[in-house]
């Protein structure tokens, strides 16, 4: 597709089409990425609660890698999508570019940082001594595809951010799908244990960053990756860095916030931080689908938004919170009546299946209230109003999850670690929502102010 068809398409598609056309190809690749990594928990529970836990523990380590790479993917995608809607290819060329190479850098020294200091590193993410072993053998593999993980954050987010979820979604899911099978074959067949899981993790991350890099060299992304576009430039990294801090914001404290909860789950014993692994794992995948759509919207929104359509942005932005809060509210209901089900197909294990049991419920109750809140800390970073995002991305698992975990931990015990993130994600809806609306009401000023002009 040439630029300028790709430009009528982003700027003349009805918005709720093309929402769906962009979020649907994402929507199935947080699918698929959140069920490769059920399938680490699925396979590894059979290793008993410490390797389960292991799992847990090293999701947190996941978390900050992805971290870096989800702020150098959003704001060098957001970056570029802007330019791209003001026919600013050279721009969006650069910004694609030095996005790529940070993430890699950053990625890199996580991997060499970790596998250095990686016992004080797990053992801060909440590992006991019977989980280390197993978190130890897990990360090593994961710390050794840090930068391939870290890059295909970018490029995936990048060509999002371009309107091609399809190529995006060919490299997450060819990825996760490798991944899931690496488990059956290296855990399953082999016995290989963690180790099994993290090293079809760490293939399934190359292969897929080997299939997202595929359109950049071959022309078929509308910005290029090329050495020469790499630039040291401060304002253009200081303006990828501050729109994609929110990013890091979010993924950043969603990562201490586990390594948090499995601190004060381990008091408990490894049942609790078992259960606590399955309870994330699963909420995250039942969460997948109004962030796949969430991100659907997105380049519908910056695209947009740098092309002066404000109207489109508005109806844009409307559409994905009824969408994301219909088919979130329907599965949280019925999620919420079979809780212990769930929690039992990963580990039938009662002590485990009564602790998981409550907490999913109370989480998937949280989950009702958490489109809204994705849906404006969306609309705000991707037309680069960084620093509102940044603050609505602190609220659920910042400002509001760590008091209220170490508070609720101290006078209630466990039931604090189970209902924490649900009150969290309560609170959170409440602090974006005044924000979201408010955001609403400007862009139907300046969609008017537009129209009188031109």
């Amino acid at each position: 597709m040439s630029d300028e068809k790709m430009y009528k398409k982003m700027t003349e598609t009805p918005v709720a089409k093309l929402v769906v056309m962009l979020g649907i190809p994402t929507t199935v690749s947080m699918l698929v990425t959140s069920l490769y990594n059920m399938a680490d928990t699925y396979f590894v529970s059979a290793g008993g609660e410490s390797a389960s836990g292991a799992v847990g523990v090293v999701f947190g380590l996941m978390a900050w890698i992805q971290a870096f790479g989800f702020m150098f993917g959003q704001g060098a995608g957001v970056v570029a999508s802007k330019a791209l809607g003001a026919k600013d290819n050279d721009r969006a060329n650069r910004s694609d570019s030095t996005g790529f190479a940070l993430s890699l850098a950053i990625g890199a020294l996580i991997g060499i940082l970790g596998l250095v200091f990686i016992n004080p590193i797990m053992e801060l993410l909440g590992s006991t001594e019977t989980i280390l072993p197993y978190a130890r053998d897990y990360s090593r593999f994961i710390l050794i595809a840090a930068p391939l993980m870290c890059a295909s954050c970018v490029l995936n987010n990048i060509l999002r951010f371009e309107g091609k979820a399809l190529y995006s979604m060919i490299g997450l899911v060819s990825g996760g799908l490798l991944n899931i099978f690496g488990d059956w074959l290296l855990i399953g067949k082999l016995g290989m244990g963690v180790s099994g899981a993290g090293i079809a993790t760490a293939c399934s991350q190359a292969f897929s960053f080997v299939l997202l890099l595929i359109p950049f060299i071959s022309g078929k992304s509308s910005g290029k990756i090329r050495v020469k576009s790499i630039t040291l430039n401060f304002e253009l990294i200081a303006d990828i860095c501050k729109t994609g801090f929110p990013s890091l914001v979010r993924q950043g404290f969603a990562s201490f916030s586990t390594m948090l909860l499995n601190n004060c789950a381990k008091v408990y014993g490894d049942v609790a931080v078992a259960a606590m692994s399955i309870v994330n794992r699963v909420c995250f995948f039942t969460f997948a689908t109004a962030l796949g759509i969430g991100q659907g919207f997105q380049p519908v929104c910056s695209f947009n938004y740098g092309a002066k359509k404000y109207g489109r942005v508005r109806k844009a932005c409307i559409f994905t919170l009824l969408a994301g809060e219909t088919i979130l509210g329907i599965v949280a209901v019925i999620g919420f009546f079979v809780s212990d089900r769930i929690v039992a197909i990963f580990l039938n294990e009662p002590e485990v299946i009564r602790i998981g049991t409550t907490a999913l419920a109370a989480q998937f109750i949280g989950q009702i209230f958490q489109p809204p809140t994705v849906c404006t800390n969306m609309l705000y970073q991707s037309v680069g109003k960084s620093g509102v995002a940044t603050f609505i991305s602190m609220g659920r698992n910042g400002l509001f999850f760590i008091p209220i975990l170490l508070i609720l931990t101290s006078t209630l015990g466990l039931p604090g670690v189970q209902y924490s993130q649900a009150i969290a994600d309560v609170l959170t809806f409440f602090l974006a929502a005044p924000f979201g609306v408010s955001f609403l009401r400007k862009l139907k000023i300046m969609e008017k102010e537009s129209e009188k002009r031109g």
